[in-house]
């Protein structure tokens, strides 16, 4: 189990850090048989910041690694990354990102079944805020 409680498990000989990640994977290969994307690559690494040395001490690159990248029909670049919920880290690496990257575009999904499965993250916050004020 995951620091987030995930269970790892397989799929085509592919390990994933949670059940909701193969899922997707598994979506995303039914829509390229169907001819709905191009192609996707699994868990490719972005630098952020590059590796440098301060007062004689290396410091490492700073990455940051999506779940999936995927490439439309019109050849635009869609990194896709699975969240359970955003952490403040998270959230200042999609910055880095989005300012190093602007061509690709970034979306954090979820899956919540009661609102019909896949999820933009963003969209999932809304829905999570209209519903705690309704309780009210």
């Amino acid at each position: 189990m995951t620091k987030y409680k995930n269970l790892p498990t397989f799929v085509d000989d592919i390990p994933f850090d949670s059940i909701i990640e193969s899922r997707y994977y598994t979506y995303l290969k039914e829509r390229l048989a169907k001819g709905e994307i191009k192609g996707f690559t699994l868990q490719p690494v972005y630098e952020l910041t590059p590796s440098f040395e301060k007062n004689g001490k290396k410091i490492r690159a700073t990455t940051y690694t999506p779940d999936f990248l995927i490439r439309h029909l019109d050849d635009s670049m869609e990194a896709i990354d699975i969240k359970g919920f955003p952490t403040q880290a998270s959230e200042l690496k999609k910055k880095w990102f989005d300012y190093r990257y602007p061509t690709i575009k970034l979306t954090w999904i979820s899956y919540v079944k009661k609102y019909g499965g896949w999820i933009n993250v963003d969209e999932l916050k809304k829905k999570r805020k209209e519903n705690k004020k309704s309780e009210r």
